[in-house]
């Protein structure tokens, strides 16, 4: 019963919304703009002819890649500048100033420097990915209770003891938001890059489906496919905030 009670608001929103969508164009006679009905069948057409799974799998893979490098790098990175004083005071203007910046402006340089092959993309989604990680994961160790240092430092704990039994445990949730942010990012980012680069991903779906005879069913099927994919990743993410472990530094 309680589960039942998160499920059904948003669901109610959600079907208020298709509602509300249906009506308006019924109402306005739109000759362009689909109906709920018209976008499901365009939905299983795609999924008759198996294209729809090419698609989400080209930017899934280009999304893992991407990402998998951005952990690789920012987290060290990240706990490196948070211990190292003298690390943060020389890194961490550098990132906050190429953290602002649009990862849609790197597409140039992107396909200038790796053409319009997967790695234009794969760039792109580290370049947006790094950075929140790296910053978040260094205000993570900022943020760790000098109580818990002092005690292991109190126990005699050398020091590569304390970093992987106390700051690392004590700054995963830290790490977790940063992940969970990069990877919301780099899921806009992807899309962005198939618009323009490539001729696979949801991202070329949308802009081929718009460009090949105004198949508006199929853009805003993209569109909504992407939206429950980037719902589902989220939820991913969110499950790793309940590992035991990484509830540790709360005392759950």
């Amino acid at each position: 019963m309680e589960r039942l009670n998160k499920i059904w608001p948003p669901l109610a929103v959600l079907v208020a919304i298709v509602a509300v969508w249906w009506c308006v164009v019924v109402a306005t006679d739109s000759l362009i703009f689909p109906t709920p009905l018209q976008v499901v069948t365009g939905t299983m057409e795609l999924i008759e002819d198996g294209s729809l799974w090419e698609h989400i799998g080209a930017s899934l893979m280009r999304v893992g890649i991407g990402f998998a490098l951005a952990v690789v790098v920012a987290i060290p990175m990240g706990l490196w500048m948070g211990r190292v004083e003298g690390a943060f005071r020389t890194l961490n203007p550098v990132f906050q100033i190429l953290r602002p910046i649009s990862p849609i402006a790197w597409i140039p340089v992107a396909i200038l420097w790796f053409g319009v092959g997967n790695a234009s993309p794969v760039f792109l989604i580290f370049i947006a990915a790094v950075f929140p990680m790296i910053v978040q994961t260094a205000a993570g160790v900022h943020t760790i209770e000098k109580r818990y240092l002092r005690a292991a430092e109190n126990f005699g704990v050398s020091r590569a003891k304390l970093f992987r039994q106390v700051v690392v445990p004590a700054v995963l949730p830290e790490i977790i938001v940063g992940m969970r942010i990069s990877l919301g990012v780099a899921w806009l980012v992807v899309v962005a890059a198939e618009m323009i680069a490539l001729r696979s991903g949801l991202g070329y779906l949308i802009i081929d489906s718009r460009n090949a005879g105004n198949r508006y069913d199929l853009v805003i099927a993209g569109m909504i496919i992407i939206g429950l994919i980037g719902l589902a990743l989220d939820g991913a993410m969110r499950l790793l905030e309940k590992l035991k472990v990484v509830r540790w530094r709360y005392g759950h």
